[in-house]
């Protein structure tokens, strides 16, 4: 179950956020993000918590993630 609070743990670095891992795991397993080969990408059938500040995943961007101490840096591919 996704929790309803707006999410406020994103950095930012430029257009590629990054995340908490527990919080990347939950977002995979609620499946609002899937993957696409190497890549991932919301899910817009699916739930997505909401966030403070902008969306970190807006429909049709796909990102390689790569984990860093704890968390997980989402770097953007190209848009569908």
């Amino acid at each position: 179950m996704i929790d309803e609070r707006p999410f406020v743990d994103v950095v930012w670095d430029g257009d590629n956020p990054s995340l908490p891992e527990l919080k990347w795991r939950e977002l995979l397993f609620t499946g609002a993000l899937r993957r696409v080969g190497d890549t991932y990408v919301r899910d817009p059938d699916r739930p997505m918590p909401p966030f403070a500040g902008r969306d970190p995943f807006p429909e049709g961007v796909r990102y390689t993630a790569r984990a860093e101490a704890g968390r997980v840096r989402l770097l953007r591919t190209h848009t569908e």
